[in-house]
């Protein structure tokens, strides 16, 4: 009986082997998918091992810490890890797994969904706050349609410019901060800023000659211009500051930056420290201010750190999402789900998170798909062997059939 025994756990080790190769080759193009291989080891019978007793059994692994092909795709939102690490997913009822699966696409509900039905999770930094500590119980679903239109008011601006170091100066009833008919300046430019609505204002600057070395600066709202523009103003300036030179220089040595109330907006700083006085006419070689106009979604993109960045039509960007890696001590002893999915248990290791292109994790490739691990030649051949040691086996089988049928005859 010790040989059909023997016989029978190496048919029935086989038939592992050849399930093995049948799940690989089945998956062999299912994105992310790690390959499983079929272990060997002795089964020994201890009560007949004198009889030269035992067998062989199984155990299937699956190759988890093996990294695929990354291949380049047209969705932004398909991702692969180039490293250590996987995606944290979580199904329809919230429990949540580790998957390479990356093929995420926006559902109906704006959710980011693989191809096996699982959710991508990270965490919510919209509200410009650093994400919280990397723990399972902080992630929510990313959800790329809660962005609708957005607007940024103007908090900052800069303006680099020369004001003529030969100006001739303007008295001081005249001047812009005096807002009458009087006003003259000696140059004047403009920039547009955003209120908290979105909503644009224009801003003009004059900047009138006062003195050796100094100017005077004067904000006011291009709204409330006469008809036909200019002084006087329906109201006094917004903000007026005064602006000192350095005589050997011509560099700004005071008066940056002038703060300026934003009409229905938040107060801006706008940076003067550019402003030069030079022996040349007036020139603006650059004036810029934050903030946007109303606009709506453009697209998304995802760094190699994780952070989801919202793109609107305005130019402006808003990160909205972290989203992290996980891993295990073991990444191979995780257990299988359905969906290319896995699940921690106690050969693996708890999870553990951590931010992507970080520490011992890897990198997130953004329009990228990872490609399954298996290989098809290996599995064809590694079939063949398979398919030969089931058949000597059965041999073997069947051999010690023969025996017993003769050895009951004899004993008849």
């Amino acid at each position: 009986m010790t040989i059909l025994n023997t016989s029978v756990s190496g048919m029935l080790a086989d038939s592992n082997w050849l399930s093995s190769i049948s799940q690989n080759v089945a998956n062999a193009n299912t994105t992310g998918y790690k390959n499983a291989e079929t272990e060997f080891s002795t089964l020994v019978d201890q009560v007949s091992t004198a009889a030269a007793g035992g067998g062989v059994m199984t155990t299937t692994r699956n190759l988890n810490s093996l990294q695929g092909n990354v291949v380049s795709s047209s969705t932004a939102t398909n991702l692969a890890v180039q490293g250590s690490g996987f995606f944290v997913v979580s199904d329809s009822s919230g429990a949540t797994y580790l998957t390479r699966n990356g093929s995420f696409v926006a559902d109906a509900s704006g959710n980011l969904v693989n191809s096996a039905g699982y959710y991508l999770m990270g965490n919510d930094i919209q509200s410009g706050s650093a994400p919280p500590a990397n723990a399972l119980s902080t992630l929510q679903k990313v959800n790329v349609a809660a962005a609708g239109e957005t607007a940024a008011p103007t908090t900052t601006g800069s303006i680099a410019a020369n004001l003529p170091a030969s100006a001739t100066p303007i008295a001081s009833a005249n001047l812009p901060s005096a807002n009458s008919t009087s006003s003259t300046y000696t140059d004047v430019t403009s920039l547009v800023v955003y209120d908290n609505l979105g909503g644009a204002h224009t801003i003009n600057l004059y900047l009138a000659n006062t003195g050796a070395n100094s100017w005077e600066v004067d904000a006011f709202d291009a709204s409330d211009a006469a008809p036909g523009g200019g002084f006087p103003y329906s109201s006094g300036p917004l903000a007026t500051g005064t602006l000192s030179f350095n005589s050997t220089t011509g560099m700004l040595s005071s008066g940056s930056p002038l703060t300026i109330p934003v009409p229905n907006g938040q107060t801006m700083s706008l940076n003067l420290s550019k402003l030069t006085q030079l022996a040349a006419g007036f020139g603006v070689s650059s004036a810029t201010a934050n903030g946007n106009a109303p606009a709506s979604l453009q697209g998304v993109s995802i760094a190699a750190d994780g952070t989801l960045t919202f793109n609107y039509t305005s130019g402006a960007t808003i990160a909205a999402y972290d989203i992290p890696l996980a891993n295990v001590a073991s990444p191979d002893n995780l257990t299988s789900v359905n969906g290319n999915a896995f699940s921690a248990n106690s050969a693996s290791g708890p999870v553990f998170l951590g931010t992507a292109n970080a520490g011992s994790f890897g990198t997130i490739d953004s329009s990228s798909l990872e490609s399954s691990t298996v290989d098809l030649a290996t599995e064809l051949t590694d079939m063949i062997q398979a398919q030969s040691a089931y058949e000597a086996n059965s041999k073997v089988f069947q051999t010690g059939a023969n025996i017993l049928d003769v050895l009951n005859g004899l004993k008849a």
